[in-house]
């Protein structure tokens, strides 16, 4: 079986995809900033089904050149899910980002030294970095051609997707300085049960919506996704031959009302493409946050 590398292993998406990839009898090695606090940081990837057996962890950092070396060397492909622009903090006015804050450069400048293993990068990237233009409702359907306008992100403060395109776009010109092999998977609003002892990203701002901890409720229309069509459609991304380019995940379009003006443009997402690879259908709205919840409510959480 082929042995990968999921960077960012403790987070919501990456932890998902190390669950599956062990499921399927692969072996998986991921990296976190620390590992010596095991029980709150890695221990639950521990406890996952094949882990003691097949999966290693690394220490990595995102901002040292090299960190990532060890990980990569002699595996197979990388799921490269960490970052350091995380969902949910939008509040500074980052005009001057530098786009290897997310620390794409360093990872892929390590998967270049191991281009001789390394078939294939999946880069987890976001459907902000497509719906966030003044021609959205007019060009609808969004589809993988379309990149969010970095002077709609600047004029309503949008700096979750500022720099999420940016990082996407140096990406693939690393890419293809380096001849590497880069599919981009492209989410929507990843929503579903929790394999970690905390909730973390999109799941973290769900719950403190449903528990009023969030303050005024947020005005966003987008796509919604279930964390396993997300984790089906990176390893389509990683093991499809035809996969290539960049590939949109969603479901529905949906809109939570609110008053935060530039963020619920009317919109439609065209996912052709993934169903084009072979993927079946998406969960609905209701299977994803129904999932949800009841993971909440087992976890104590509700």
């Amino acid at each position: 079986m082929a042995e990968y590398l999921v960077t960012g292993g403790t987070s919501f998406i990456a932890s998902h995809v190390i669950k599956t990839l062990l499921e399927f009898g692969h072996y998986v090695r991921t990296t976190v900033r620390d590992s010596g606090d095991e029980e709150k940081d890695v221990g639950f990837l521990w406890e996952l089904k094949g882990a003691k057996e097949r999966l290693k962890i690394f220490e990595a950092d995102l901002t040292v050149e090299g960190s990532f070396d060890d990980a990569v060397n002699g595996v197979d492909g990388v799921f490269h899910i960490a970052s350091r622009v995380s969902v949910g903090r939008d509040n500074n006015n980052l005009e001057k980002f530098d786009p290897n804050i997310s620390g794409t450069m360093n990872v892929m400048n390590s998967c270049a030294k191991s281009r001789n293993t390394v078939k294939r990068i999946v880069l987890t990237s976001s459907s902000t970095t497509i719906r966030y233009r003044f021609d959205a409702t007019q060009v609808s359907p969004l589809n993988e051609s379309h990149w969010t306008d970095l002077e709609y992100c600047k004029r309503f403060k949008i700096w979750y997707g500022y720099k999420k395109t940016l990082g996407e776009k140096e990406a693939w010109r690393i890419a293809a300085d380096k001849k590497l092999n880069l599919v981009v998977v492209i989410p929507s609003f990843c929503i579903g049960p929790i394999p970690s002892p905390k909730p973390t990203s999109s799941p973290r701002i769900f719950l403190s919506i449903i528990k009023g901890t969030r303050g005024a409720y947020p005005n966003f229309r987008g796509g919604f996704v279930h964390i396993e069509d997300v984790v089906a459609a990176q390893i389509l991304a990683m093991e499809d031959p035809k996969a290539s380019g960049r590939i949109l995940c969603s479901s529905s379009v949906a809109h939570w009302c609110g008053s935060e003006e530039g963020r619920d443009m009317p919109h439609s997402l065209n996912t052709t493409k993934i169903h084009e690879l072979g993927f079946a259908s998406f969960k609905s709205l209701p299977e994803m946050f129904d999932d949800c919840i009841k993971c909440f409510q087992d976890m104590g959480l509700l």
